[in-house]
């Protein structure tokens, strides 16, 4: 007995359709069906030469098909050429019409612009976990935005914010003692902010930070002295790159997230 044949039509690129069909042909222990996928039929056109070959295999056709006039021209042709064509979409999506009382966009390949959108948000997550705390300066010249401050300015959070954003973030700490990388120099100045805070609310948040990790918060770290040194290091050094400060003293990080992405928003526009 020759293989039996499913083919699987879709306006994009047919994954949604080639995965559920695989999901019901499990059903069947496997049963040695072979699928065939069509994509990117979107033309009564298309239909006709997919209804061709469909007759030809003694096949069957399982469809997502968005735009109601395509939809039901397959459904037609399928009909009059007596071929077996199942839609996968159609039925659910004028269900949820009912539900909800709105119209569909009908617009192919809405999935896989939500899947790219979600794997261009864990590429900058990654990106930014990968170039957190300076680690790595070559991610300075690879990075859409570039963090600058000093120590508990809210640096890595707000890189993470931003990745969600699906923004590439590099931070960069600043210590008196180190001088900052080459790289930090190179990176157009637009594209670095820096992170200013007040001494004495710093201060505050070192000596929280010290005490929540048992150790004394007399510390050199959280001196209140220590901390105008490093923060007058942190003023040369972007007076030097020339790039835009954000006082962070009193924002949430969603706040600080804000203000850099009106930033980015006007330099793309």
């Amino acid at each position: 007995m020759s293989k039996q044949i499913i083919y699987v039509v879709s306006d994009s690129v047919g994954e949604t359709a080639e995965l559920v069909t695989k999901a019901a042909i499990s059903q069947f222990n496997g049963s040695g069906m072979v699928l065939k996928r069509f994509p990117y039929v979107e033309e009564t056109g298309h239909i006709d030469e997919v209804i061709s070959l469909v007759k030809m295999d003694h096949a069957m056709i399982a469809f997502t098909l968005v735009k109601p006039d395509i939809r039901e021209y397959m459904k037609k042709m399928a009909e009059q050429a007596g071929i077996q064509a199942v839609d996968l979409i159609g039925p659910i999506m004028d269900q949820i019409q009912q539900y909800s009382g709105k119209t569909p966009l009908y617009e192919p390949g809405l999935v896989r612009k939500l899947d790219e959108d979600y794997f261009k948000k864990i590429e900058a997550i990654e990106f930014a976990v990968k170039y957190d705390d300076g680690r790595d300066p070559r991610g300075i010249l690879k990075a859409d935005i570039v963090l600058i401050g000093v120590s508990r300015t809210s640096k890595t959070p707000l890189s993470q914010y931003l990745a969600l954003r699906r923004l590439k973030v590099a931070n960069v700490p600043l210590v008196p003692e180190v001088d900052p990388p080459e790289e930090l120099y190179k990176v157009p100045a637009e594209k670095c902010f820096g992170l200013k805070i007040s001494p004495e609310k710093l201060n505050n948040i070192r000596r929280e930070r010290l005490i929540s990790l048992g150790l004394n918060d007399k510390a050199s770290y959280a001196n209140i002295e220590r901390i105008r040194d490093e923060l007058t290091f942190f003023d040369k050094i972007v007076t030097k790159i020339n790039c835009p400060v954000i006082d962070v003293t009193n924002k949430a990080v969603e706040e600080t997230a804000n203000v850099i992405l009106n930033y980015v928003h006007k330099r793309t526009n």
